[in-house]
């Protein structure tokens, strides 16, 4: 039987769904590899979960799509993706402690969204200028 985990993270409005199967290692983001995907800021970004653990990637490949929201937005969807999936590839407790002790969002979805416009001025909570005279 073959293994195939789905997996998938949030931010803002960028939506990031992983498939992890067992291969070489690679790692493909809307079927660019990491190491030429974006900018170096977002790179870093989506290798953390890889950084802490150098050797969790061995074995298996990772193919993300993600759409919708920003650069920034976009790559810590992927990022909390890639944590998901490697912890439920791996099944090991050590691993939830080693990415919950380094930063929550790496496993828990950032549920913080943009404000809403209100028709009383130009942005969420600006209002136009009360004039008395």
């Amino acid at each position: 039987m073959v293994k195939i985990i789905n997996t998938s993270g949030k931010r803002k409005t960028a939506v990031a769904r992983a498939t992890f199967k067992a291969g070489k290692g690679r790692i493909r983001i809307n079927s660019i590899p990491l190491e030429i995907y974006g900018t170096e800021l977002a790179r870093m970004k989506i290798s953390e979960p890889l950084t802490l653990l150098p050797k969790a990637m061995e074995g298996i490949d990772a193919t993300i799509e993600v759409n919708g929201g920003g650069v920034t937005g976009q790559a810590e969807a992927v990022r909390t993706a890639l944590a998901r999936g490697i912890l439920s590839w791996h099944n090991d407790p050590k691993i939830k402690d080693i990415y919950l002790g380094y930063d929550r969002t790496l496993l828990v979805n950032d549920s913080r969204q943009k404000e809403s416009k209100k028709p009383h001025g130009r942005g969420a909570r600006k209002k136009f200028q009360k004039s008395y005279r």
